[in-house]
């Protein structure tokens, strides 16, 4: 099943999920435990490897975030072509933005 844009909204409506987002951002290819410690040290959120892993799967059912595995070891890296075809669906011309700077 392709997500569609309604659950990239509802993947991004979390706060946590979108924390989870800016750490990939900033560092794809992480392991759940790797991202639990930086969800604890980085934004002070305390939430258990279950309650993350949850998070993931709604991030990797909206196509936020791919899996892959290595032997053991299953790294999450981020998507954001989701993200595009919503900047693409509803792109403004710059000419025509009245928030745009003269």
């Amino acid at each position: 099943m392709v997500p569609g844009v309604g659950d990239v909204f509802r993947a991004l409506a979390d706060p946590t999920r979108r924390a989870i987002l800016d750490e990939l951002q900033e560092r794809s290819g992480q392991t759940l435990f790797e991202l639990v410690s930086r969800l604890v040290m980085r934004h002070g959120l305390t939430s258990s490897r279950q309650a993350v892993s949850q998070h993931l799967d709604v991030l990797e059912a909206a196509g936020l975030v791919r899996t892959r595995r290595e032997g053991r070891y299953k790294f999450h890296d981020l998507d954001t072509a989701p993200l595009r075809a919503i900047t693409d669906r509803w792109r403004i011309d710059p000419q025509e933005d009245p928030c745009a700077s003269p």
